[in-house]
């Protein structure tokens, strides 16, 4: 049997235990997860999945609704806390409390809606809610520094817009992508998760969005979970895919090592087995 036979076999059978998750807490991966589980009552969303990201690496999580995809940045990203398990940040056993705590560690996410404010610029979007104002009795906001800050960011990852004082509402959707991904770098973030990404967009504004991500994985730094259904665009951009069903992880795997049809393949047998067991 050659090794995607062997990688496939051991997909097929189910199994949670990802292969680089058995790492030891202090190697140098920007985040760890092990044997994760979130209950909601008698529903079990997540189901022990245990993922490492490493430090500059692109992770692509794949899984159609239902397989724990959402469940699982929630935790990361400190809106939910896991029923058991542990998580790792920077080498560090982490109890994520909440968003705000999640932040202070550098972990950003970037939501299907993007939470930009459409009435109001671009510079001010950028520091929406961590607004520079100047020193002083009277606590003015620093216009002139924030046009400054948001031109010089969008600048140095390659986003170019005509000016930052244009209305997001007047900007394209992969534009506003860019947008909202720019404002989560310049936040510090040391690790970026990003819901869906190329939702719903056409050829060049997913072209876009694609040359961002490589520029930003060029220069280094930052860690990237993509939370993905397209495979083919997913194993262009990703160093590594992990596939959730049902709240477990399938089948992980280097992208250059896998393909399209290998995981259709996968998600295939494993909605035949659901429906055999459904069936007695």
């Amino acid at each position: 049997m050659d090794e995607s036979q062997s990688s496939s076999a051991n997909a097929g059978a189910g199994t949670n235990a990802a292969p680089s998750a058995t790492r030891a807490p202090d190697a140098p991966l920007a985040l760890r997860g092990e044997n994760l589980v979130k209950r909601f009552g008698a529903v079990t969303a997540l189901d022990g999945v245990s993922l490492t990201l490493g430090k500059g690496e692109i992770l692509g999580v794949l899984g159609d609704n239902g397989a724990g995809k959402s469940t699982l940045v929630k935790i990361l990203t400190g809106f939910h806390q896991q029923t058991d398990g542990t998580l790792y940040v920077d080498g560090e056993e982490t109890l994520l409390r909440s968003v705000d705590h999640a932040r202070s560690l550098g972990i950003e996410c970037v939501y299907q809606d993007l939470a930009l404010a459409n009435s109001l610029s671009i510079y001010h979007n950028m520091f929406l809610n961590r607004e520079i104002v100047r020193r002083g009795p009277f606590r003015l906001l620093d216009h002139k520094q924030m046009r400054e800050r948001a031109a010089q960011c969008l600048d140095d990852i390659g986003v170019h817009v005509p000016s930052v004082d244009l209305p997001v509402e007047r900007l394209s959707g992969g534009q506003r992508q860019a947008i909202a991904v720019a404002r989560a770098v310049h936040s510090n973030a040391k690790i970026l998760l990003l819901d869906e990404p190329l939702a719903a967009m056409g050829a060049r504004e997913a072209g876009l969005i694609i040359d961002l991500l490589m520029r930003l994985k060029e220069k280094g730094g930052l860690s990237i979970i993509m939370i993905m259904h397209n495979y083919a665009q997913t194993l262009d951009i990703a160093d590594r895919i992990m596939l959730m069903q049902r709240g477990r992880v399938t089948y992980e795997q280097q992208s250059a090592l896998t393909s399209v049809a290998e995981l259709m393949q996968i998600v295939q047998r494993e909605y035949r087995a659901m429906r055999a067991g459904g069936a007695h």
